[in-house]
């Protein structure tokens, strides 16, 4: 009795196996496509993709024919063209305390049905060490997600000693980086540094009014997020950079901010091989000078629960009582930034695309499409944002070759759009479908997803 159990149990595994083997090799052919493979601004006219067990097997023009293997399934581009997507490289992941991640995966569902395939959440939590696991498994599917840590700050750190001590524990939770907020003194501040380049993690976020930009930049950091320091940097009378003079993010004291020294902390940034997520949206849309009531009524709203959309015009509405956010004063910041931004590029910095979501007024996915105009309205051309958004993430987590790229041995991981983005940005929010490591996901099933997401919201 036992060793027919035995035999039955093997015969189960077997095909289990089989079955398991056959869902791995699932493999493609996307055909009639115009590949802009991101290793350069060529575009390959009338190519197919052959994709197998995740990655990309090879790209071949259509000439060459099609290979003959009936487990091959045909797609029609219908002469789509092919990118590697884009990311947001500042997210703040939803949080679940709970074995519940359905509005997580509604968040992912909208960045996904944008085109956006890597995540870098810039908040940490627990949750979402799990979030990463179930989406590298198949159990949701969602875009590849590097996780930073929890907030590292002046709350939080209580001591050069306890900084360290975080890191280590950091690290060996299995967090991809670190996230700075403000509030750090400079012993702190370095006893983190040091014990990230001990443990080998990465760092970045905010600059520490006793830090500054220099010493983050000389001792380290990876990312500078939303471009923090430079005002601060410009600033000769370190007084004025109380917050309630200066306001938020020192945006009040652009007309003190010596000009002259953009060269040399754009050599610094350069030299120090720092990054930047400029997060333009973000500050366009939340700090900006267009009223909250303006802002809730964009379509992409429909996408994000009542009670989230109502805390977004709640925040926005306090500064703006207060005076903060009249039009004189808010457009100088504004242009600042995107000066800013231009020098920084211009001078060799690497960006990766960023807009801070969900953030105020900013949803998931659709806010990365303001972030893109804005970059291209402060003048970066249309293949270095799209390099922002793909060969750069994949630069700035040393993993070129691996994904953020069309090559032969790369994940297979690619966005169809009907229309050429480096003739036409807006051709990016007009999806054909996405493989997500291997997955096919057409327009219609994305569709299905983000229409689920309104009535699911219009319910509550």
């Amino acid at each position: 009795m036992k060793t027919l159990k035995k035999r039955t149990l093997s015969f189960i595994l077997l095909l289990l196996a089989a079955f398991s083997t056959d869902l791995f090799a699932q493999q493609y052919a996307v055909t009639n496509v115009h590949i802009i493979s991101m290793e350069s601004d060529r575009v390959l006219s009338d190519h197919f993709i052959h994709v197998k067990s995740g990655k990309i097997q090879g790209i071949f023009p259509i000439a060459k024919g099609i290979p003959l293997d009936e487990d091959l399934k045909v797609i029609d581009g219908n002469g789509a063209y092919v990118f590697p997507g884009l990311a947001e490289m500042h997210s703040h992941i939803p949080i679940t305390e709970t074995d519940d991640f359905s509005y997580v995966q509604d968040v992912m569902w909208l960045y996904l049905a944008n085109g956006i395939l890597n995540v870098r959440g810039m908040i940490g939590h627990p949750s979402h060490l799990v979030l990463k696991r179930k989406i590298a498994s198949g159990e949701i599917k969602g875009p590849r997600i590097f996780a930073a840590g929890p907030s590292l700050n002046g709350t939080s750190v209580q001591s050069p000693e306890k900084a360290a001590q975080m890191v280590k524990d950091q690290k060996l939770a299995g967090y991809n980086h670190l996230k700075l907020h403000p509030g750090l003194d400079l012993p702190k501040f370095l006893a983190i540094s040091k014990t990230a380049k001990e443990v080998g993690i990465m760092l970045g976020g905010h600059i520490s009014l006793d830090v500054g930009l220099q010493n983050s930049l000389n001792n380290g950091y990876r990312s500078v997020e939303h471009m923090d320091g430079y005002i601060e940097a410009m600033v000769a009378d370190k007084s004025r950079l109380d917050p309630q003079i200066a306001g938020p993010f020192s945006m009040l004291l652009v007309g003190e901010a010596d000009k002259s020294k953009i060269p040399e902390l754009v050599q610094l940034t350069l030299e120090k091989k720092a990054w930047i997520a400029p997060t333009l949206t973000l500050f366009e849309r939340f700090f900006g000078y267009v009223p909250a009531d303006e802002f809730r009524l964009a379509p992409e709203m429909k996408y994000m629960p009542g009670l989230q959309v109502q805390q977004w015009v709640n925040q926005k509405k306090m500064l703006e009582n207060q005076g903060v956010l009249s039009e004189e004063k808010v457009v100088p910041y504004l242009e600042f930034r995107k000066e800013m931004l231009l020098a920084l590029h211009e001078g060799g910095v690497p960006l990766v695309m960023s807009s801070d979501s969900p953030q105020v007024f900013n949803v998931p996915g659709f806010s990365i499409h303001h972030e893109i105009a804005s970059m291209h309205d402060a003048g970066v051309s249309p293949f270095e944002i799209l390099k922002s958004g793909s060969i750069n993430v994949a630069a700035y987590f040393e993993k070129i070759g691996e994904f953020g790229s069309i090559r032969k041995g790369a994940a297979a991981d690619f966005v169809l759009v009907n229309g050429n983005p480096l003739e036409d940005l807006n051709a990016l929010k007009n999806l054909h479908g996405i493989m997500v490591r291997g997955e096919w996901i057409p327009r219609e099933e994305l569709d299905t997803e983000l229409n689920r997401i309104e009535e699911k919201n219009r319910r509550k």
